[in-house]
């Protein structure tokens, strides 16, 4: 299986490619952000790196299987107001990935965006490749919410549910320090109570918050498939100051996020002596997304962040390049 990766980033397509296809070979990748080829490179040291892919001489690129890679989102992302969609500087290049697919003629592809994207934006991706996507929480393989869109013209079938959850990822020692004590103190006032109920920082770690059944799916009383809102600081509704339970999934770690909890939200955390209010550290996040524990060290903390909340989920990547296997299997398909 020969493969070309697009906007690669930290390589979490390659790590899914090479468990279902442990003979997989990368001909080259497509990435221009400096602490991502860092860290992919880092892990990846043999693939060559074409670039810009507005740059590369697609009729000089080898031969390949396969063709995968998430084009960027922030032009497609309802996070982002005013959004030109497909119009727009960053999302638009997936006018160039659909150059590549056209001109090399793979017999496989994989392209993968934001669910929450308008409409318009997603029937124009899928009737430009032929194919219905498919929607993947990743919060079925892995403790966070993340849904995602992916364009495969294969079968893809939904994974099964793992059942995780934040405090299956919390390490035990992390390299995040508390919120301030003028946070906690100001959810203990009058003000800050009317947000959170204070009874929670006295409960028994050993047992689950009591959750309410409104807004989310549960399965056995306790296990959430969504993240659950606790309360927020300073009365603002920003997502970086809302307070989640690590009892539920994580919310969606995001490249560009800002406020107290910048990208990764504020969990209210048992720390083995008494509840917390942090953010999650980089390895949390890196268990989030599924990449093995300091896959991105080699870079400061707000690009490790950053690089992983562009990434592509590690288990979903995974389970979707086997089920290409298992349909090459069926079908007696041997990639040369």
């Amino acid at each position: 299986m020969k493969y070309l990766s697009l906007f690669s980033g930290i390589g979490g397509f390659e790590l899914g490619i090479h468990d279902a296809f442990p003979e997989a070979e990368c001909v080259g990748y497509s990435e221009i952000d400096k602490h991502a080829i860092k860290v992919y490179q880092s892990h990846f040291q043999e693939h060559k790196n074409y670039g810009d892919i507005k740059d590369v001489n697609i009729n000089s690129l080898p031969d390949f299987d396969m063709l995968v890679g998430g084009f960027p989102c922030q032009d497609l992302s309802i996070a982002k107001a005013n959004r030109k969609g497909l119009d727009g500087d960053r999302s638009g290049l997936f006018w160039n990935m659909l150059e590549v697919l056209r001109t090399k003629k793979p017999r496989y592809f994989c392209f993968e965006n934001v669910a929450s994207m308008a409409r318009k934006d997603r029937d124009i991706i899928t009737n430009s490749l032929g194919v219905e996507p498919v929607m993947i929480n990743a919060a079925l393989v892995s403790a966070q919410s993340r849904k995602r869109l992916f364009w495969c013209n294969w079968e893809v079938k939904q994974p099964e549910d793992k059942c995780l959850i934040v405090s299956d990822i919390l390490e035990e020692n992390p390299s995040v320090a508390p919120l301030s004590e003028k946070h906690v103190m100001w959810l203990k006032s009058p003000s800050g109570k009317k947000r959170i109920d204070m009874g929670m920082l006295k409960i028994n770690p050993e047992k689950a918050i009591t959750l309410t059944a409104r807004g989310y799916l549960s399965w056995g009383g306790n296990y959430v498939m969504y993240p659950v809102r606790l309360g927020n600081i300073n009365n603002s509704e920003s997502q970086g100051n809302r307070i989640y339970s690590v009892l539920a999934k994580a919310v969606t770690l995001s490249a560009n996020g800002g406020g107290l909890g910048a990208k990764t939200g504020i969990y209210l955390v048992y720390n083995g002596e008494y509840w917390i209010l942090r953010m999650l550290s980089p390895i949390e996040c890196e268990r989030l997304q599924c990449f093995p524990d300091d896959w991105t060290q080699l870079c400061k903390n707000t690009q490790r962040y950053k690089q992983l909340g562009n990434a592509v989920n590690v288990e979903v990547a995974t389970h979707i390049m086997n089920e290409l296997r298992r349909n090459n299997e069926s079908r007696n398909i041997i990639c040369d």
